[in-house]
């Protein structure tokens, strides 16, 4: 029987780009090698370029489809890792405050090096800037194979 605790365990930031898949799947397999839960966390926010349209569309959608990708995205890569237990939290808001909010019992943040929103040729981008100043504990930024 695992000791596993939800609150102590390694939160990682999923956006679906590539970046945070991978670190996604880095962060599970550190989670089985040292017997620790992960809470994949999608953060969402209505586009501030959405004007009118917001109004037209429903956070709900929104959330649904944050709600949807993730659970697509994990399953996908916690299938080879069945013994780590993997919490999904969906959450409105800035990512890296999201992100950070999450982690605050957390032993590991871990973040891609780059989202979505990150500017071609960034070394990192500005969530994970965010995450390494601000939180209190460790973050590893993944910077895998782009």
């Amino acid at each position: 029987m695992s000791n596993r605790k939800q609150e102590h365990g390694i939160v990682v930031g999923v956006d679906g780009s590539n970046s945070s898949k991978q670190a996604l799947a880095w962060a599970l397999r550190h989670a089985e090698a040292t017997d620790l839960p992960v809470t994949a966390v999608q953060a969402w926010e209505i586009p501030m370029n959405y004007g009118s349209l917001a109004m037209v569309l429903p956070a709900t959608e929104f959330a649904e489809e944050a709600r949807r990708s993730l659970k697509e995205i994990v399953d996908e890569a916690a299938a080879d890792f069945p013994e780590v237990p993997v919490e999904r939290r969906v959450k409105e808001g800035h990512p890296a405050k999201v992100l950070l909010k999450e982690a605050e019992q957390a032993q590991m943040l871990v973040v891609g090096s780059r989202g979505h929103g990150g500017f071609v040729g960034a070394v990192i981008g500005s969530v994970s800037q965010y995450c390494v100043t601000h939180a209190h504990c460790p973050v590893l930024v993944f910077r895998g194979a782009e």
